[in-house]
């Protein structure tokens, strides 16, 4: 059985980020075998002053592969874990959601995309869950966080949205390294412009900066490429983003 899940507000200011913390569920899921876990996706949400969030209002998702009788123990490892491990005046959510062809992915794309520009209620959220038949849950403080849930789900459904989690080195800045060659990595999918075109695997890029950034494009996880004005590198016409062209997405 294949789920996607999503939780947001689990910090407060000072402390360790919702990232880390999903990290660390991801893994105790695999150290307890009761799931496979996917690389972690951050969503940027809407930042307003109506909406409370600690520093960024990201939301954090993640698929997983079980056996169904494993659903249950799951979820009460999630419950557990977001009521002992997450920060006092954190209000954390969590949506879990069966991939299947009958869930409405087209209605949870549109929640998600509306909270990145506009501020949605805890009604907003719970009327969509029960619509979809998603699992929509809080778990602490007022329980804010499942709008945010909500939102990380649609946006990760979509395809087109978000960074994933971890910084690579995967060369200096200005090496010359084939598509090919960085496509070796299990964790690049593809090397893509930023209108969504894919590079031909015998093309070569300039490193653009130390730490290269993966996003999600085209539900794969790929590194995105600019075009590269350097003189000193002829006939290079791509380099990588760099770490502020990434927060873009």
């Amino acid at each position: 059985m294949n789920y996607m899940v999503c939780i947001d507000d689990t910090d407060m200011p000072g402390t360790r980020g919702t990232g880390w913390l999903v990290e660390d569920l991801c893994n105790i899921l695999a150290a307890e075998k009761l799931a496979a876990t996917s690389a972690i996706s951050r969503h940027q949400l809407f930042v307003h002053n109506d909406i409370p969030y600690t520093s960024h209002n990201s939301a954090m998702g993640f698929e997983m592969t079980l056996e169904p009788q494993n659903y249950d123990a799951v979820m009460s490892l999630f419950r557990t874990f977001l009521e002992t491990r997450t920060e006092k005046g954190s209000d954390p959510g969590l949506c879990v959601v069966q991939l299947s062809d009958s869930l409405d992915g087209e209605s949870l794309a549109a929640f998600g995309k509306a909270a990145k520009s506009r501020v949605l209620t805890k009604l907003d959220a719970y009327s969509l869950a029960a619509r979809t038949g998603v699992h929509l849950t809080e778990h602490g403080g007022t329980g804010q966080g499942v709008v945010g849930a909500l939102a990380g789900i649609g946006l990760r459904l979509s395809g087109n949205d978000g960074r994933y989690r971890g910084w690579y080195h995967l060369g200096r800045p200005g090496d010359i390294i084939s598509v090919a060659a960085l496509c070796e990595y299990p964790f690049v999918d593809a090397l893509v412009t930023c209108d969504g075109h894919d590079l031909a695997l015998d093309a070569r890029v300039r490193m653009g900066s130390e730490k290269t950034k993966t996003v999600r494009m085209g539900y794969r996880q790929v590194i995105v490429v600019a075009p590269c004005n350097d003189t000193a590198c002829p006939g290079i016409a791509y380099r990588t983003i760099t770490k502020k062209e990434a927060k873009q997405y």
